[in-house]
């Protein structure tokens, strides 16, 4: 398997065992975490194959993933 950037577990490494207990206990942490790795995947997938896709929709994806990982870090502390 391909290593693959911005997993949740390496963008929050001393929140491991958080992570496993949001997406056990708390299903819109499940769902977004989901959304989350489906979107990095995909995102990934784009950088590394070189898929053509315009800069525009490009930017959005990452801005979306972005926002993404803002929520899931709020949710990690608590707020």
């Amino acid at each position: 398997m391909s290593h693959v950037p911005h997993e949740l577990a390496e963008e929050f490494p001393d929140m491991k065992d958080r992570i496993h207990e949001l997406k056990l206990s708390n299903g819109h942490f499940a769902r977004l975490a989901d959304e989350y790795h489906t979107l990095n995947r995909e995102i990934h997938r784009v950088e590394a194959a070189g898929i053509n896709v315009d800069d525009p929709t490009f930017e959005d994806l990452k801005k979306k993933r972005l926002a993404m990982k803002d929520e899931i870090y709020r949710m990690l502390n608590g707020d």
